[in-house]
């Protein structure tokens, strides 16, 4: 499950429930596009939303236990699709949503957990603790393709895209900075949080229009956008 409170024109998304790895599996995920939805309907010019989570996990992707625990190897491959494209819509509306997003990444971010962050315009993360991480090699699993479009189109370098999907490189908050995947590293899931909010402010005072920054932010992302099967909507200038 998630919570959403509004601090004035932040809206702080947390992950929270019994899962203290807040792994992706049905119930989590229909809970974020609802709080999602909501966000997109009540945005106004200065909204922001900031994602974390309760805990030292972010989020350490698809729930695979959940998707094993069906009664065949073949209903398992179809839990485990069925988480696949139930998150696409998620990170469909992280890319389209009206307002500035940032990820506090409060600890481990692996998989689909690291996709959930690395879908927000930024993201802060703290130093002391935690790793993001794509184990699909080590797994044996393959990676959606609207995992790899988003990243492709969010890394430019080459070699961080190899050793991260290639090489399961495991990166600390530090070693993420140097690579350009987050904005910032902290001292502890507080401090984090702090910076994030902080962030969030500055963003909300310059009261951008949301529906104006949902669209510059797609033509950002075309290749990501169409794995998504999001497209532009044009707007009537204001001038």
């Amino acid at each position: 499950m998630c919570s959403l409170e509004k601090r004035g024109n932040v809206w702080v998304l947390t992950l929270a429930g019994d899962d203290p790895q807040h792994r992706l599996n049905p119930t989590l995920i229909d809970s974020l596009a609802s709080a999602l939805s909501r966000l997109a309907s009540h945005a106004t010019p200065g909204s922001v939303l900031l994602t974390t989570a309760q805990g030292k996990f972010f989020s350490n992707g698809f729930d695979l236990a959940w998707a094993r625990a069906a009664s065949s190897p073949s209903a398992a491959f179809g839990r485990l699709q069925s988480l696949v494209e139930s998150f696409r819509p998620i990170v469909a509306a992280l890319i389209s949503l009206p307002m500035p997003t940032i990820a506090a990444v409060n600890g481990h971010a692996s998989a689909a957990g690291f996709m959930l962050a690395f879908s927000h315009d930024y993201v802060l993360m703290r130093g002391d603790r935690g790793v993001l991480y794509m184990p699909e090699v080590d797994l044996g699993l393959p990676l959606p393709d609207y995992f790899t479009a988003v990243m492709r189109s969010k890394m430019k370098s080459g070699a961080v895209l190899r050793d991260l999907l290639l090489g399961g490189a495991k990166m600390t908050g530090a070693e993420a900075v140097k690579m350009g995947i987050v904005d910032s590293a902290h001292d502890s899931e507080e401090s984090t949080v702090e910076a994030a909010i902080r962030l969030g402010e500055q963003l909300a005072g310059r009261k951008w229009v949301g529906e104006v920054y949902a669209e510059i932010r797609k033509s950002l992302y075309p290749v990501a956008c169409n794995a998504l099967g999001l497209t532009q909507k044009a707007i009537v200038s204001k001038i």
